[in-house]
């Protein structure tokens, strides 16, 4: 015969609230917000939040992470000590650099007025829809967009245009870190594709952008494109970009025959 459950209770007391530290009224609302069995992990990554996670590289407490994500904190960090090894530690670290697969290019910044998000009409709950952004940040091959949308549409209807062009904007992500673009500004059917920003960077002693450079050189006059020298950046020019997708297409037949490493 099984023991019998009992329900128990926790009265917890505490001075007024006025009498309080900003600290320590956050902490009390955490445990009003999370008190359901299994809240304990909630309760954790808040407490994460209030306190800070911490600076590893110095003694300051960082704070806020609600306000990024633990995850996109950790992709900060990472990109961070990343930075610090490629460029003021490039000596210490020269052996593991050159037995790396290189990335040059780590996220893009898409600047566009086109339409790309989840509307609040298709997915109504903020937190539901930030949860879906994290997926689509994820994704890495065509299929798994496929796979992706197929889930979409089995949850909440079809699919939105300006959602199909958050996928264009995957894409294009994809075609510009393989050329070492960090940023894409396109408004007004005007394409410029900024190259890494960093002068020191490798990227720009590397095979890769040499091929780059090369691809530009023999096809680029054929499809409009130029490449031009602003004060802070290296970019590709074209006008008469209207979407995501002719963008895409462009860099795409730009490096036809391209493979950079």
């Amino acid at each position: 015969m099984g023991v019998p459950i009992k329900k128990a209770f926790c009265y917890l007391f505490s001075p007024p609230l006025s009498t309080l530290t900003a600290e320590a009224r956050k902490r009390l609302r955490t445990l009003e917000e999370f008190s359901d069995l299994g809240s304990g992990f909630q309760i954790a990554m808040r407490d994460l939040d209030i306190r800070g996670a911490g600076n590893l590289l110095g003694g300051e407490q960082s704070g806020f992470i609600a306000e990024i994500g633990y995850e996109t904190y950790q992709k900060i960090l990472e990109e961070a000590v990343q930075e610090l090894k490629e460029t003021e530690f490039r000596d210490l670290f020269e052996e593991e650099l050159s037995r790396q697969n290189y990335v040059y290019v780590r996220d893009v910044q898409i600047d566009t007025d086109v339409e790309m998000h989840i509307p609040d009409g298709y997915v109504s709950s903020i937190q539901e829809r930030l949860n879906l952004y994290t997926e689509i940040d994820k994704l890495e091959q065509e299929d798994q967009i496929a796979a992706f949308q197929e889930q979409l549409r089995d949850r909440f209807g079809r699919v939105p245009v300006a959602v199909l062009e958050l996928f264009e904007g995957l894409r294009l992500r994809w075609s510009c870190k393989q050329f070492g673009i960090e940023r894409v500004l396109l408004k007004n059917g005007k394409f410029r594709a900024y190259f890494v920003e960093n002068p020191q960077s490798p990227f720009y002693e590397s095979a890769a952008f040499k091929r780059v450079l090369g691809a530009v050189s023999a096809q680029g006059p054929g499809l409009g494109i130029s490449l031009k020298q602003s004060n802070t950046h290296l970019l590709l020019v074209k006008d008469g970009v209207e979407n995501l997708k002719t963008a895409r297409n462009l860099l795409e037949a730009l490096g036809q025959n391209l493979e950079v490493a």
